[in-house]
């Protein structure tokens, strides 16, 4: 029998040897015929606006080149498109320094990032360069920037809870493995605390947080006051900051979802948190407009809106291991219908809403729980935990609706059991819904908080016969009055 046993563990060794060989064989093609040729040159003829007109450089869309100035150091690009005869590259860089005529080479065709496993810990740019340490991690796999989104048949279907460790979104608006959530927020409600709250609590194996468009200021305070040594030690954090050109922060959240697909291909359970989505279209929006693409909705070309669901769909449940994606969009003056969050929000799992109205009464995390909807909860809680969150939305919603009333003091109790009720449970059901940034809380704790809540909101539910009995009495009065 050990011989046998013996036998079977070699085999299946031999097996997994061979289908390694196999993966990695069938890359090496792949990469090979996406090879051309490094001697692709061409000249600078012009400059316009944030782009360079480079002759003779039959490059691809979406190449690297390089642009040997006259005047400076060389100067990396991006290729965005063509007009006549002429490229179009939108530099890394300012264009300072940049004179007619100048060398411009290929540099790939198809950009890759280096990655691996000593990554985690490190905050690194957009070409996957570390910022936080004096020398470079060992990388040893490439990964592609950009690359099609995995078949819709071959995703398993999402049934299977992850815990954020937050109550309002773990016992409301329960997020699985493989959700895309948006995280829809003006400024400053709360959001980037809620996502470092997410990234110490979540129960992942790996977070990768793109940071796009960011304040300088900004990044180092998220690093330490909001991620913390908790979350930093599981975490990549890719970071492109507001001042950096366009094409580098477009770059930067290909480079993260990039990151999160290397470390969910090794059957690793990745969140990839994303600030923000609407910093990545108005970058996009600035190159299609410098690449002469007309302005549509609200002055975004049709290129963003076709780039969205490319990024976005990348997230998701797979065979081996899971993307869990929550993107942050900035609602432009407080309006949830402007153009990005109206895309964003068809293309996603859900979406969580933060109130500045909340925030303004110190109710953090400030999530509009009635403005905010989870898909994917109905396949992941019991048939009783669905009922208790139902009722708790049932009086929520019937508080907002006569919440001008009860403001005025014109409301009376008694007029109405379920206001009563409403009313009545509303303390109870802040003090669930609130949270402090350094209090996590577990997923049993929070379905017990939330079915005692509805236990206590069921107790103090008027009986028929005395609801009945009440309106009787009360007609009777108004009866003898007449």
């Amino acid at each position: 029998m050990s011989d046998v046993a013996s036998k079977d563990r070699i085999t299946s060794s031999n097996l997994r040897a061979v289908r390694g060989l196999h993966q990695r064989v069938r890359s090496l093609e792949e990469q090979v015929e996406r090879v051309q040729p490094l001697a692709v040159r061409g000249r600078v003829l012009q400059t316009e606006g944030l782009v360079l007109h480079v002759g003779g450089l039959p490059a691809p869309v979406g190449a690297q080149v390089e642009c040997q100035r006259s005047g400076g150091p060389p100067l990396r690009g991006e290729v965005v498109g063509f007009r006549d005869q002429a490229t179009v590259v939108f530099p890394f860089g300012r264009l300072d320094g940049v004179c007619r005529g100048d060398k411009v080479r290929l540099i790939a065709a198809a950009p890759r990032l280096r990655v691996g496993p000593d990554l985690l810990g490190c905050v690194v740019d957009a070409r996957g360069k570390v910022l936080d340490r004096s020398h470079q991690p060992y990388c040893p796999d490439r990964v592609l920037l950009r690359r099609s989104p995995q078949p819709a048949t071959s995703r398993p279907r999402i049934d299977q809870v992850l815990p954020t460790g937050i109550r309002a979104l773990d016992g409301m608006l329960t997020c699985g493995r493989g959700q895309r959530l948006g995280i829809f927020a003006g400024s400053g409600v709360g959001k980037s605390v809620l996502l470092g709250m997410m990234a110490r609590y979540t129960a992942a194996d790996v977070i990768v947080i793109g940071l796009i468009g960011e304040r300088g200021r900004e990044v180092n305070e998220f690093l330490e006051r909001d991620l913390g040594e908790r979350g930093r030690e599981r975490s990549v954090v890719v970071v492109a900051t507001s001042d950096e050109p366009a094409v580098v922060r477009v770059q930067a959240a290909f480079a993260a979802t990039a990151i999160a697909e290397y470390y969910c291909e090794q059957g690793s359970d990745v969140l990839l948190l994303m600030d923000s989505v609407t910093r990545f279209a108005m970058a996009q929006r600035e190159i299609g407009l410098a690449g002469g693409e007309p302005p549509a909705t609200r002055g975004y070309p049709p290129s963003v809106f076709a780039l969205l669901p490319q990024l976005l769909e990348r997230s998701g449940n797979f065979s081996r291991g899971s993307i869990t994606g929550l993107y942050s969009v900035l609602v432009e003056g407080d309006d949830p219908n402007e153009p990005i969050s109206d895309t964003v929000r068809g293309i996603l799992d859900g979406h969580v809403l933060l109130s500045r109205e909340l925030a303004s009464a110190g109710h953090y995390p400030a999530i509009d729980i009635l403005g905010s909807i989870s898909r994917c909860m109905t396949e992941l809680v019991s048939q009783d935990h669905l009922a208790n969150v139902r009722l708790i939305r049932q009086l929520m919603a019937t508080y907002d609706r006569h919440h001008d009333l009860i403001t005025i003091g014109a409301y009376r109790q008694g007029s109405d059991p379920q206001l009563d009720l409403a009313v009545a449970m509303k303390p109870a059901i802040d003090a669930v819904l609130q949270q402090g940034i350094e209090e996590a809380s577990s997923w049993e704790e929070t379905v017990a908080r939330i079915d005692a809540l509805a236990r206590d909101a069921r107790s103090r539910m008027p009986s028929p016969s005395s609801s009945g009995a009440g309106s009787s009495d009360t007609a009777d009065k108004e009866e003898a009055q007449r």
